[in-house]
Order: structure tokens, then sequence, then C-alpha cells
């Protein structure tokens, strides 16, 4: 079994609060948010980018691994997972996710690809954790 972790530090009330995020490795280290890093589009990082972040890498490796079952080997794969956040009732709630997935494939024909793309947003370890609805654009660059 594998274990990581990341923390988090809050202080004050929601709104006039601030938090400070950190990743096991410090890739993240003490780095700020807060309700206006999140609904106000001020600078710092907040929960939903961190998830699309981490779903993001994981589709792109579950990807390469299922591209290589089938003897093929990615040159470039690229994810961008765009995380909702709605308010639902008295709070909010991550409701979809949307990979736009490009990937430079030698020898994958659309079809091959397509089926890869397709296994790898329901296999992957994140995808397999969210609730929320998973969407997905993929194609062949």
């Amino acid at each position: 079994m594998i274990k990581k972790h990341g923390s988090a530090r809050w202080s004050g009330g929601l709104k006039d609060g601030k938090g400070h995020v950190s990743t096991q490795t410090g890739v993240l280290s003490d780095q700020p948010y807060g309700f206006n890093t999140r609904f106000e589009g001020e600078p710092g990082t907040n929960p939903e980018e961190l998830i699309g972040a981490a779903h993001a890498s994981c589709y792109s490796m579950a990807l390469s691994m299922i591209l290589e079952q089938h003897d093929l080997k990615a040159d470039e794969i690229s994810t961008k997972a765009t995380v909702s956040l709605e308010q639902q009732g008295e709070g909010f709630a991550i409701t979809k996710v949307h990979l736009d997935v490009t990937a430079k494939v030698p020898g994958a024909d659309e079809n091959a690809f397509l089926t890869a793309a397709n296994a790898a947003k329901e296999g992957c370890p994140v995808s397999k954790l969210l609730t929320a609805e998973i969407t997905m654009d993929a194609k062949l660059a």
C-alpha cells in the first residue's frame, strides 16, 4: 500500500480567514488559499485546481499505461481537468470534471486511441475516487 499526504492550516472565519496548504514532498509548501482565491479569483491556490491537477496527472499516467499495454507509446499526453464547483442548496459541491486530452501517439489510429482514452477515464484512481460526473474530449494531435 502506498500512502501520501497533504496538509492544510486555517485560521479565522470563512471570508476573512487565511489558509496554507502543503504536500508531503514539499512541492507545495505553505501555499496560500482562502475564500478570495477560491471564489474571487485572487492569487493563490484552491481545492478545485488541486483536484484538477491531481486528476489530470493521474489520467495522463493511466492513459500512458493502457497505450503501452497495446504496444503504443505516447510522445506526449496533455490533459486539462476542469473542475466545476456549484452551489447546491445551502452549500457547494463539485459536480463535474471535464477532461480535455490531446495526445501524440505514433502508430495509433483514432479508434484505438479513443478506446484507451475512455478506459483511462474509467480506470484512473482519481476518477474512481470522484463522485462527480466526468466527461471528456480526447483527440490525437
